[in-house]
């Protein structure tokens, strides 16, 4: 084959490659479809809106047959769930469970891609001393009914657990289990162990934030620029408090030995709104943490701890659920309305690569509302780079750098021996940084606001052997 012609089926061979991967690298991201509410619209019409997005799988508190019916030869995963209510007959009667088996999943799998069987809901924090002792029978019980069905290695058993599992989480290489659970967690951190089944856990940095109302720590949850938090165990800076939490399970689960474990995040999300008394729900907040969230998996840089991977995640919810107790924001948390229009754009859509929720500056108090930045319009021009505002000091540059960096962008060239290394200054390298950052994260005015210390200019700052890459608008 001619030189040219080999270099071209190459080209071709990598773009097919790149696409499939970009395809399969929407998996990690799920939902939560909870069903308290009465304003719901019919399954089918969910699961065209589901497959509208990049949404790969869903999580049922329950088994509903019409939703579970619905998502069927649609390639999506589903995690259905076992009532708190119905652990006393699973773990008590083999023969129930496999019976459970049969009626919610073998009537539609493999037509219906049921992935995960959780059983119960935050059992182990719950205090129901009654109950906890028979979580991990009904579990192995429906463990034995998968393993005759020939379905063990297929589909996991496991269940969720509120943080409140950990004594200890921050910092987070400090993470550990509380000693309150003791032996019966650890019985079920051996189940997921000899099974393969994940630890499903709900980190929330909105209940973090709500504990800990400063500005910094708004910005530190919803994964804005921020001077970042030195874990003083190990010297790793982290930049966002989803992966501080993760990253304190993770740490836990290696304390007492179980390193293979995967984590799955069951639940995470902000909600858009709340009672006037509540700190921090906001359509601004729930868009940023949402979206940059998102952004932040595609990223595929994991964790500190789990780095050059993303943690399978679903996002709560897919809809309001109105008939929920509590304060306004437990009914609040929905990406989509009942009509199927959007929130908020979350940046789920399949024609959005990257989220499009704005870095948008903390509240001066804890009670002040988040106020949108009114981004400077986009310079006319074949191209554009983001560079910082001049006068920004070290400080806050350093800040923007190491936040850019920790969104899985590319920091090599401005690593020693990199082509744009020299001048070896934090202003050099913040510059270089805040611009592949914006260049990646979809070229939109927010995604070079950087807490309004950035701006867009159409001048090429590239020289010598270091190129800025550009934006063709």
């Amino acid at each position: 084959m001619a030189p040219q012609k080999l270099s071209s089926f190459f080209l071709i061979f990598l773009v097919l490659l790149q696409s499939l991967s970009s395809a399969d690298s929407q998996a990690f991201i799920g939902v939560n479809y909870g069903q308290v509410a009465d304003n719901l619209p019919p399954p089918a019409e969910t699961v065209k809106l589901i497959q509208s997005t990049s949404i790969q799988k869903v999580r049922l508190y329950g088994a509903d047959p019409a939703i579970i019916k619905a998502l069927a030869n649609t390639g999506i995963g589903i995690v259905i769930g076992a009532s708190n209510g119905d652990i006393p007959a699973l773990a008590a009667d083999p023969n129930f469970a496999g019976q459970w088996v049969y009626n919610n999943i073998l009537a539609y799998y493999p037509a219906s891609k049921i992935i995960v069987v959780n059983v119960g809901n935050e059992v182990v924090t719950s205090g129901d001393q009654n109950l906890i002792p028979k979580l991990l029978p009904a579990m192995q019980n429906v463990q034995n009914a998968l393993n005759a069905a020939s379905l063990g290695g297929r589909i996991k058993v496991s269940t969720v657990h509120a943080m409140s599992i950990l004594s200890q989480s921050d910092p987070p290489s400090s993470g550990l289990f509380s000693p309150v659970f003791g032996d019966s967690l650890k019985a079920l951190l051996q189940f997921h162990k000899e099974n393969g089944s994940p630890l499903m856990i709900n980190p929330y940095p909105f209940f973090a934030y709500q504990s800990d109302p400063r500005p910094e720590t708004l910005a530190f949850c919803l994964f804005q620029p921020n001077a970042g938090r030195v874990d003083s165990g190990n010297g790793i800076k982290y930049m966002n408090m989803f992966d501080a939490q993760v990253d304190a399970v993770r740490s836990a689960l290696n304390a007492w030995g179980f390193k293979e474990i995967q984590i799955v995040v069951a639940e995470t999300g902000w909600p858009y709104k709340g009672d006037p008394n509540e700190v921090g729900p906001s359509m601004d907040n729930a868009k940023a943490y949402n979206g940059n969230l998102i952004n932040h998996l595609r990223s595929m840089a994991g964790t500190p701890l789990m780095p050059g991977i993303s943690v399978d995640t679903y996002i709560f919810a897919l809809y309001d659920e109105d008939l929920k107790p509590g304060p306004g924001s437990e009914r609040s948390f929905g990406l989509f309305k009942p009509d199927l229009s959007t929130t908020y754009n979350a940046g789920l859509s399949k024609n959005s690569q990257t989220p499009t929720a704005p870095v948008t500056p903390a509240p001066t108090t804890p009670t002040t509302p988040v106020t949108p930045v009114t981004p400077a319009p986009k310079p006319t021009g074949s191209a554009t780079w983001c560079l910082p505002k001049p006068g920004i000091p070290d400080s806050e540059l350093q800040s923007n750098l190491d936040y850019a960096c920790s969104m899985g962008i590319d920091c090599s060239p401005i690593q020693e021996g990199g082509s744009c290394f020299e001048p070896n200054t934090v202003a050099s390298h913040a510059s270089y940084a805040m611009n592949v950052l914006y260049q990646t994260a979809g070229r939109n005015p927010w995604n070079c606001d950087f807490s309004q210390t950035a701006s867009l200019t159409s001048t090429n700052p590239s020289y010598n052997g270091c190129t800025y890459p550009g934006s063709n608008l």
